[in-house]
């Protein structure tokens, strides 16, 4: 059985090292020519990597291979590309409308986590251990540290976690729990806050109630935090984000090459919309005409790019498989561009 195990991680070839201290490695099946992540772990919970692996849980990468040797645990798991919350903190990128949805997401991973039998505690919740996916999925990595919740309190004898973002149970002053979690998350949210361009104190309470030293003064579960998050923050900020919401595609990551190329794109897209010749078409309604093409132009765009949230209409367009996202996409340029069509007839009706 070892034997097996030790050839199935030989088809995983090294590509590139993403962490040379951690042993992380990008690596690709010699056969298949997939593209997966590689780990060597020498502090790890055998069980709990052979429990995702065989039950898979939303919103975690999905362990592929394991083999275990007689100090550390390979692991391969499923490649996620996007970036950490600790890039968007670093590019001060996130808005408030972010923050909610990010940390409402987290608390459904890990509501999945501490509803399994026995409940799994991640133990190492922090910004570079959460990936937010293309299609704005968040991803929790990093498994390490985690142990299962037992009834026995017996306090924890070895920090593992992180400094700063561990709990006070897990320095030996008691056993680790759910709310060891929700510790993580309140110091978590605090660090995002503090991220904002403009500073808010629609979190302040929430920090305050998962930052407590006595876990029982914490929120109860993370589906109770999750529930107690606004789904829209109040006041002069929420001027602040509605506006910044608006601004279109490629303008919106101040990344001048974006806008330069948005720039360019919108211009071409208004000027062979707004030059369109038709043959039999003049006057008023060929402007008319001009303006939908224009219109179902700028539809598909923002789409593509889930402009204000589009793609929420359609599920599909939130799937994890590429082909699946891209056909609720076509689904949704559709729906847009027939309802633009009947008005289009209609107007032209009138003309």
């Amino acid at each position: 059985m070892e034997l097996s195990k030790r050839l199935s991680i030989s088809y995983y070839k090294n590509i590139a090292t993403l962490n040379d201290e951690h042993q992380v490695y990008l690596v690709q099946h010699q056969e298949t020519k997939k593209i997966f992540i590689k780990k060597k772990l020498y502090v790890y919970n055998t069980n709990i990597y052979l429990q995702l692996q065989a039950t898979p849980i939303e919103g975690i990468p999905q362990i592929i291979e394991l083999y275990e040797d007689d100090s550390s645990l390979t692991v391969i798991e499923e490649y996620i590309s996007g970036e950490t919350l600790q890039d968007k903190i670093d590019a001060r990128s996130l808005v408030q409308s972010d923050i909610t949805y990010y940390i409402k997401e987290l608390c459904k991973i890990l509501s999945r986590l501490h509803n399994l039998n026995p409940p799994i505690i991640h133990r190492d919740i922090k910004p570079s251990n959460i990936i937010i996916a293309p299609y704005n999925r968040v991803v929790l990595l990093d498994f390490n540290a985690a142990k299962y919740f037992t009834d026995i309190k017996l306090p924890d004898t070895v920090l593992l976690g992180t400094q700063g973002y561990a709990a006070p149970e897990q320095y030996g002053f008691g056993s680790s729990t759910q709310q060891t979690d929700i510790y993580a998350i309140g110091v978590l949210l605090r660090e995002l806050a503090s991220s904002l361009e403009i500073q808010t104190h629609g979190f302040d309470d929430l920090i305050v109630k998962c930052t407590q030293i006595n876990p029982s003064d914490r929120f109860m579960s993370v589906s109770e935090l999750g529930k107690k998050l606004r789904t829209e923050p109040a006041g002069s900020f929420l001027q602040i984000e509605l506006w910044k919401s608006l601004i279109p595609p490629g303008f919106r990551t101040r990344a001048l090459w974006r806008m330069a190329l948005g720039t360019i794109g919108y211009v071409l897209i208004f000027f062979l919309s707004l030059t369109l010749e038709i043959e039999n078409v003049a006057g008023t309604i060929l402007w008319v005409d001009r303006i939908f093409c224009l219109l179902m132009l700028l539809c598909i765009v923002f789409t593509g790019t889930n402009y204000l949230n589009m793609q929420r209409i359609i599920p599909l367009c939130k799937h994890k498989s590429r082909i699946i996202h891209y056909l609720g996409i076509i689904i949704l340029d559709i729906m847009f561009i027939s309802i633009l069509t009947v008005f289009i007839i209609i107007i032209e009706a009138f003309l």
